[in-house]
């Protein structure tokens, strides 16, 4: 059959395109992540190519599914429907490029849309619900599915399907589900008709499946590498996907007939009626392609499309787990070095070559090639700890019969904010701090220290203080109101034990494996061996910066937490939490929850449901509190502010110590985030968490202490203050100034001195 080729480039948006509308004759509407809708029609006199005609404002997020109502009376040129993840479904008049409808009701990101033939509109979300909206108001709404609906779909002859992250297919009549269709082994993410046949469906899981109305599976097209995110079908019978693995693919008979690859992922593929075929991507472009050759590109065009994917490729390209094209090129050698043994890793061609520098002969040394990561080139001399030099590693014993520990520390470095880190990383009382930095001074002979006035400690946002000692006398250190408050920053829980985590996850995976009916949740040696290769990574904190993770990465993690018991579960949370603080977990993270995968919401239903296992609350409690690390995950977490604190109090019974300290740390995250957010409902519901906490005379100083931090930082900077001394925060304080642990005394005292 006739092949593929780029017939015209839509560029207008400023982020993903995330979704494609085809408006009959009229023209192609298209959605992304820069939260506006584009209206494109057909150039005057190019008729291969297009202009855009409208851009649509009126989202405050991401715009995703898209829906056509043909013209009529009301909408002379028709109108549009979108569904954003701020949860709102918009009605867009396209003569007037105004929003005519505004449809409130779901409570979680809007995945799918449809028109019924009587003009109502339906809507599904990722809150597990379908409605039907007449006039901008919902009529009916009804849980479709037990977790999130991906998509919704309606033929011309009336059947409605949803697809799930459940894996199933519905097929509804009003509320009522005639059948589910179940073949797909991960979240089903599109649905199209397919003419004369039955319907087709896009999931997670790689695949696309054909089936008949009955629900009868007709034929399975395998041949992605990821992620397929979107499917549609001809006329002519072709059928065309989109996919994360960068590609999208042209199916006949079953069988892939051509693979276009793109600089991105792929959000949407739709057939126009002509039977050309338009692409939206994740670099902000949409794309046309076509089998006539009266419609194809100029030569030119076709040549920096074609020079653009290979630069693409290239710049993925990774050398001993560096990116190659963020290296330097060899001209960086003409810089001599700073110190003897600087080591300086270069692009030569495909490759990443290492030098270490030669003081005495001034001049860079090669090393040799890298072949096995960042870690194992040669670095400067000295004292080492996660293949980072510093100026002194101590080895601290803790007593109590635990292993040493170690405390790395340079002398540029504040004693305070390092022990602050180190006790938080170690999990080590916080109060052992004047202790921790006393040790750093003597073994470090800095006995004449002296605190920078303008140093605020990361975890009280106070200055350093050192009992006993007089400042300079050539520095006036600001008089400070408060001691402890309010909290700047956020904490994470950054210690792991991976040698642990890998064992029980290796352990649990032999059980999986050795029970027939569970066999196939476990993981291949090649998969347990991807991890292993994943903890490295993740262990390697010093080079986050130019260490890399994968999609498959993020695929492998998925698999686990959705299919593996609750009872094995903790070790994979575990990972989880490391996971995110790496830059590239972070986003992955977050572009499968965009995608309409919320791993996170799903796996945090999971472990707060009865019978709860403690050991997966704890490691949550942790996990969530990392993502607090990442900005580009806060969205998500105020999303679920509400259901985290409500569903977690509820669990408060099974806490052990740890918990408590976790649960505490969560609280005062979300403080410190709605507070930047000025939203008063999520602060008040964080207050009321804190105090039951500073209330609770069992809970142990570091609960109680952080907990205390939260109260009074939302009392200084929040919205609660007067909500705090209706629930008489002025006896919480007075009995917390009276404590024996000088730290919860101190912020005892700062929150008296706001009740006044």
């Amino acid at each position: 059959m006739a092949q593929y080729h780029l017939s015209a480039q839509l560029r207008g948006h400023e982020d993903d395109v995330r979704g494609i509308c085809i408006c009959g004759d009229v023209g192609i509407a298209t959605s992304s992540r820069d939260r506006t809708v584009r209206f494109w029609t057909q150039h005057p006199e190019k008729k291969h190519e297009y202009v855009l005609s409208r851009t649509l404002v009126g989202h405050s997020s991401f715009v995703g599914p898209l829906a056509w109502i043909p013209p009529s009376d009301r909408f002379p040129e028709g109108g549009l429907v979108s569904g954003g993840m701020d949860t709102l479904v918009l009605l867009w008049d396209l003569h007037k490029g105004e929003v005519a409808e505004t449809m409130k009701g779901h409570t979680s990101q809007v995945t799918g849309l449809a028109v019924d033939n009587n003009g109502d509109v339906i809507s599904s979300a990722m809150d597990c619900t379908l409605r039907q909206w007449r006039n901008g108001n919902a009529v009916e709404v009804w849980e479709a599915h037990k977790v999130a609906v991906q998509t919704v779909m309606k033929l011309p002859s009336g059947e409605l399907f949803t697809g799930s992250s459940d894996s199933t297919i519905k097929l509804w009549k009003g509320r009522t589900c005639l059948h589910t269709f179940t073949g797909h082994a991960d979240t089903v993410r599109c649905l199209a008709e397919m003419p004369g046949l039955g319907i087709l469906s896009a999931s997670h899981d790689g695949t696309i499946k054909m089936w008949a109305l009955t629900g009868q599976p007709l034929l399975e097209m395998i041949g992605h590498t990821s992620l397929v995110y979107s499917v549609d079908a001809h006329s002519s019978g072709l059928i065309v996907s989109g996919s994360e693995d960068r590609s999208v693919k042209i199916w006949k008979d079953g069988v892939c007939v051509q693979s276009i690859e793109h600089p991105g992922c792929i959000w949407g593929a739709k057939f126009l009626q002509n039977g050309d075929i338009v692409t939206a991507c994740s670099d902000g472009i949409v794309r046309i392609w076509t089998t006539d050759n009266n419609r194809f590109c100029s030569e030119d065009e076709l040549a920096a499309f074609t020079d653009l994917i290979s630069q693409y490729a290239l710049s993925r390209k990774t050398v001993g787990g560096l990116k190659l094209s963020d290296l330097p090129g060899i001209e960086a050698l003409q810089v001599p070095g700073n110190s003897e043994g600087q080591t300086l890793i270069v692009r030569e061609g495909d490759n990443g070559v290492a030098y270490s520098w030669n003081s005495k002969e001034l001049k860079w040394d090669k090393i040799g090639e890298v072949v096995d990561g960042p870690g194992d080139a040669a670095a400067a001399p000295g004292q080492f700890l996660d293949g980072v030099h510093y100026d002194f590693v101590f080895n601290v014993d803790i007593g109590d019969g635990e292993p040493m520990r170690k405390l790395p520390y340079n002398r540029s470095d504040d004693p305070y904010a390092v022990a602050d880190k180190w006790l938080l990383k170690e999990n080590l009382p916080l109060t052992y701090r004047q202790q921790v930095v006393e040790f750093i001074l003597q073994n470090s002979g800095q006995n004449t220290y002296v605190p920078d006035p303008s140093f605020r400690d990361p975890y009280t946002g106070a200055n350093a203080y050192v009992p006993g000692q007089s400042a300079s006398p050539t520095v006036s250190a600001p008089k400070q109101t408060f001691k402890h408050i309010p909290k700047k920053g956020m904490l994470t829980f950054e210690t792991a034990q991976f040698e642990g985590i890998l064992k029980k996850l290796s352990e649990f995976n032999a059980t999986l494996s050795s029970n027939l009916e569970q066999k196939q949740l476990s993981l291949s040696e090649t998969e347990l061996s991807r991890l292993a290769a994943v903890a490295k990574v993740l262990k390697e904190t010093s080079f986050y910066h130019t260490s890399k993770l994968a999609d498959a990465d993020m695929t492998l993690l998925l698999k686990m937490l959705k299919s593996w018991p609750a009872q094995m579960m903790f070790p994979v949370i575990d990972f989880l939490r490391m996971f995110v603080l790496h830059p590239d977990g972070a986003t992955l993270l977050l572009r499968t929850i965009e995608s309409g995968n919320d791993v996170l919401a799903e796996t945090f239903r999971k472990v707060v449901t009865s019978p709860v296992q403690p050991p997966n609350v704890l490691t949550t409690l942790k996990a969530v509190t990392n993502l607090f690390d990442k900005p580009c995950l806060h969205q998500w977490l105020r999303i679920h502010c509400a259901e985290i604190i409500d569903s977690v109090s509820s669990c408060k019974p099974t806490f052990s110590k740890n918990a408590h300290v976790a649960y505490s740390t969560l609280l005062l995250n979300y403080s410190v985030l709605s507070i930047e957010a000025k939203d008063e409902q999520s602060q008040a519901q964080i207050l009321s968490a804190a105090l039951e906490i500073a209330e609770d005379d069992t809970q142990d100083a570091d609960s109680k202490y952080r907990a205390l931090v939260a109260i009074g930082s939302l009392m200084l900077n929040g919205l609660v203050k007067s909500i705090a001394l209706d629930l008489d925060v002025k006896s919480v304080a007075s009995s917390a100034r009276t404590s024996k642990d000088s730290k919860i005394a101190e912020v005892g005292a700062d929150i008296e001195l706001l009740t006044r």
